[in-house]
């Protein structure tokens, strides 16, 4: 039975339309096919106390049964339903429900009423229309067709007389495809191949994989882990609009075209979702859980919520809307942090900007409305101090770590599009996430599954559960880890399928078919300009004499040209299509019968006609006698007499449109009336708010005076920055992007010729003591590379600077100019001067000495040595210099008492003079030379210093010996 009926199931299309709506349902009918198996249920907002004339205009437009929906009628394929005029319409099981409307006039979504119970009844099945409309009616039902996997279509704003409606669902994303009428049915017949049920698993689901790998990489999110029932139907809609059958291709498509893969994401996200949705498990959750959570609990207590899988913010704010109407009723406090996290960076964005359209009055009470919300032209916003109850955040629940210490976490929008598996897996991370004694609240098709040894229930229709911490508790919790980082399911590495090629036989014969069957035509535009010939046109037009014209009315030969331009412009004005028109066309002296058909081409954004020609043979009729009874004149006669009943039935039709405009125009005038009334009331809701713009007043002083503070805060800064600018004595310039002068300090007026008003100047127009040629030749290499230049440069006066370039930093890290600042470093470069000048003179004084003299540093490296030194011990300055004493001259001054010394003696006696020692020296052979030593201490040890004098006592020594 369950077989059956799932192949009893049928699309069902809910067409929405309000002002102007009637030429489009009209337009939409005529090309609706008669057999497409589908349903069709018209919902337009009536005039409540005007009986409706809906139903016979479309049965005039359609071969499909149209008629007035009744309560509790089975909808059947190929029938139109139309709602009567003051009903609230809905749909149970495929039967439609009627009922009167509980709102007041004006403020009634008969559209999103009936499009949101269609899609929980028929699911994938169901079908959205929005067509020409004023308002946002019809927006939050192709919401919920999405969620439920069904198609949306939307009238193209530019055709509709008015885009209310269907921009309004345009701008909020629900719209699958957004199309002239003209081509919705057609839309439509495609769309039913992929809403149709087959017994085995769709052609998609077979490369799946590959299609959810390129997902992965290029978005960072695995859907492996979903429905493939919901996944697969969704892809098969992106694959139909981008006219792909197979899933392979797709993939391939995928990898060649990121952006559709982005396009595929935003089409796996269910942003399906309103307030207080399902009325009876909030009331549950308001009158029973809350009180529960918040009994006993201290003031200022942190009340810690987290919404799973947010959408746009509904839910959140719902439960936001709640505990504040608690803690008013209650007279408690609490600090409430709501987290409400979502995958969908969009919804994420429109949940925090807390603004709605007009439709949610059906789901939030009057009271709440006023409380809660401020009203605006295009909608609702939600008050500030809901809004700071909750914080938005992008997450994937499934990957990323989850909230903690949470007293309720609400998940009731997300689990039900995952399998079992990842269901198994979220349920221990929930448990996890509440503290004890904390509530897990679902939605009514999700519970908890095998996991009851965590949670208990606290209502099992409404799924809310009370987590349970226990011993055992924590041994399964344990045992269902949740791995946060987890890789993706099965990966698929086949290869691009191959494409055999095979003969299009399908071309050919079509090409032969044209070229055989098809009739003489020609293309031509809205005026009847040919555009394009097909086939032997000459027996039906000619050229026009006179200037040379490629108009078809022009061209026609005798006997078409009122017909021809008569059927232009009916196809051309109201899309219909004149066909098999027979006619008596004067050819080569003589009269035969044409039939001429006019078509709309199906590019309607070009207005595009083809008109065809195409003989009728009309036997004659033979007598005994074998005489010819029909002649040419019985023929003529006859085509006048088809004229006039042509002209008739024009005429006919033409009363019957004038009278329908007419009733609409009736319709119109009680509309505007309506209208009227509605303009008063709304007055009197203006004088309402004023009440709530003098509260707004209120916080716009508050505003103000915090705003002002933060002036005279600024204003101290400032003061300070002057200070610290002027007290730093150097000078510095603010260059924006254009090298134009943004600020300068007073010291910059040094370098500068600068006064006040020069603020917004070129800088190279101001004269300077520097190089300006050079000084901006720099800035703006540092603008382009953004790498820092230092430089030393000599003023006119003779005063040295240090120029430091930077790039100018925001807050934000954007380059918008340079930064100049000048240090005055004259008494720097006089001091080094002087410091050169000692040296040199101290070097010359050095170099007169005869006898070698060594200068050490602490670390016993030589500093310098003198000319004597270098000339006694036959060494060189690159092996002597910064070398230690003891490597010099291949290590001939690693001499024990030379050592003793420099490491023993010295330190201790500051001074030592007079000390000998003997030694083999490589170069200049056996000597003994006296040594003098004197340490000059600096201000620290590393600035000590060691003179080291040596004279040769050999010759002394041998004349001693002699005498």
């Amino acid at each position: 039975m369950e077989s059956k009926n799932t192949e009893d199931r049928f699309p069902i299309v809910g067409i929405g339309a309000s002002a102007g709506g009637l030429e489009a349902l009209e337009q939409f009918f005529r090309h609706a096919p008669i057999d497409s198996g589908m349903a069709f249920v018209l919902v337009q907002h009536l005039d409540p106390n005007h009986a409706s004339l809906l139903t016979e205009i479309m049965q005039r437009t359609t071969s499909m049964p149209v008629v007035e929906a009744q309560d509790q009628v089975q909808v059947a394929r190929n029938c139109v339903y139309v709602i009567p005029p003051n009903r609230d319409m809905a749909i149970f099981h495929g039967k439609l429900q009627l009922s009167v409307p509980n709102e007041p006039r004006g403020q009634r979504m008969p559209i999103d009423a009936f499009l949101r119970s269609l899609a929980e009844d028929q699911e994938e099945k169901a079908v959205g229309i929005i067509l020409s409309g004023t308002g946002t009616d019809g927006t939050l039902g192709l919401r919920a067709i999405l969620g439920a996997g069904g198609l949306s279509l939307v009238q193209e704003p530019a055709t509709a007389k008015y885009d209310g409606m269907p921009t309004s669902a345009i701008h909020a994303g629900y719209a699958s495809l957004v199309l002239p009428v003209v081509k919705m049915p057609d839309a439509l017949l495609k769309g039913a191949g992929i809403m149709t049920v087959r017994p085995e698993m769709p052609k998609v689901v077979k490369g799946i994989n590959r299609i959810l790998m390129q997902l992965r990489t290029i978005t960072g999110h695995d859907f492996a882990l979903y429905k493939k029932s919901t996944i697969g139907r969704r892809i098969e809609r992106r694959m139909s609009q981008n006219n792909i059958d197979d899933a392979d291709v797709y993939a391939l498509y995928l990898k060649e075209n990121p952006a559709e893969v982005h396009l595929l994401f935003k089409e796996l996200l269910i942003n399906v979702t309103n307030f207080f949705r399902d009325i009876e498990a909030f009331a549950v959750l308001e009158n029973e859980i809350l009180p529960q959570l918040c009994a006993d609990k201290p003031d200022n207590y942190l009340f810690r919520v987290w919404v799973a899988g947010c959408a746009t913010g509904e839910e959140a704010y719902s439960i936001a809307i709640l505990l504040r109407e608690r803690m008013a009723q209650s007279h408690q406090e609490f600090k409430v942090q709501i987290y409400s996290t979502d995958l969908d960076d969009d919804a994420i964005a429109t949940a925090r900007a807390g603004f709605y359209p007009p439709n949610i009055a059906q789901d939030v009470t009057p009271e709440r409305l006023r409380r809660f919300f401020i009203k605006e032209e295009a909608g609702y916003r939600v008050k500030k101090e809901i809004r700071e109850m909750i914080v938005f955040a992008t997450q994937n629940v499934i990957k990323d770590p989850p909230f903690t210490k949470l007293d309720l976490l609400s998940c009731r929008n997300l689990m039900i599009y995952l399998e079992a598996e990842m269901q198994n897996r979220l349920i221990p991370m929930f448990h996890y996430a509440l503290k004890p004694g904390g509530v897990l609240f679902l939605s009514p098709s999700e519970s908890v599954g095998n996991h009851t040894e965590l949670f208990s229930s606290l209502n099992r229709k409404w799924k809310l559960y009370r987590a349970t911490h226990s011993i055992k508790s924590s041994r399964a919790l344990m045992a269902h880890v949740v791995s946060w980082a987890s890789e993706s399911g099965d990966t698929d590495s086949e290869e691009t399928m191959k494409k055999i090629t095979e003969p299009n036989f399908a071309e050919l014969t079509r090409r032969l078919l044209v070229q055989c069957f098809a009739p003489a035509s020609v293309v031509i535009d809205h005026k009847g300009n040919i555009l394009y010939v097909h086939g032997d046109t000459g027996k039906y037009l000619r050229p026009a004499p006179g200037q040379a014209s490629l108009n078809v009315v022009d061209m026609a030969r005798e006997g078409m040209e009122l017909e021809l331009r008569t059927a232009i412009r009916a196809a051309a004005n109201e899309g219909a299509s004149i066909l098999g028109h027979e006619l008596q066309v004067k050819t080569n002296g003589g009269f035969s019968t044409v039939s001429l058909s006019v078509r709309p081409l199906p590019d309607g954004s070009h207005n595009l006609l083809l008109v065809s020609f195409q003989d009728v043979v009309i036997p004659g009729v033979k007598s005994k006698g074998k005489r010819i009874v029909k002649t040419a004149e019985l023929g003529r006669i006859e085509e006048l007499e088809r004229n006039i009943a042509y002209l008739k039935e024009s005429h006919q039709l033409q009363n019957e449109e004038q009278q329908a405009t007419n009733e609409e125009l009736k319709s119109t005038n009680e509309e505007m009336q309506s209208t009227n009334e509605e303009l008063q009331s709304t007055n009197e809701e203006l004088e309402t708010s004023k009440e709530e713009l003098q509260s707004v007043n209120e916080e716009l002083i508050t505003v103000n005076s915090e705003l002002q503070a933060k002036i005279e805060q600024l204003a101290g800064m400032q003061n300070d920055m002057k200070n610290l600018l002027d007290n730093t004595n150097i000078g510095t310039v603010f260059l924006d992007d254009h090298m134009k002068i943004r600020r300068f300090t007073r010291e910059a007026t040094r370098i500068y010729r600068l006064v006040p008003s020069d603020v917004g100047r070129l800088l190279s127009d101001i004269k300077s003591d520097l190089d300006s040629e050079l000084l901006m030749g720099k800035a703006q290499a540092v603008l382009e590379s953004l790498a820092p230049v230092e430089l030393e440069m000599r003023a006119d006066s003779g005063v040295w600077y240090l120029v430091r370039i930077q790039p100018y930093r925001t807050l934000d890290n954007v380059i918008e100019g340079v930064v100049l600042t000048f240090t005055d470093i004259s008494k720097r470069i006089e001091a080094e001067t002087r410091v050169q000048l000692a040296g040199e003179l101290a070097e010359n004084i050095v170099n007169t000495i005869r006898e070698p003299l060594l200068v050490l540093d602490s670390e016993l490296q030589v500093v310098s040595a003198n000319r004597a030194f270098y000339q006694y011990f036959q060494v060189i300055t690159t092996e002597t210099i910064g070398r230690k004493i003891y490597e010099l001259g291949n290590s001939q001054w690693n001499i024990p008492a030379l050592r003793e010394l420099l490491e023993i003696i010295l330190p201790r006696d500051q001074s030592v003079e007079g000390y000998v020692v003997e030694h083999d020296f490589p170069a200049i052979g056996h000597h003994k030379i006296k040594l003098n030593a004197r340490r000059l201490v600096g201000k620290s040890i590393e600035s000590s210093l060691i003179l080291l004098t040596t004279e040769d006592i050999s010759d002394e020594l041998t004349k001693e010996n002699k005498i």
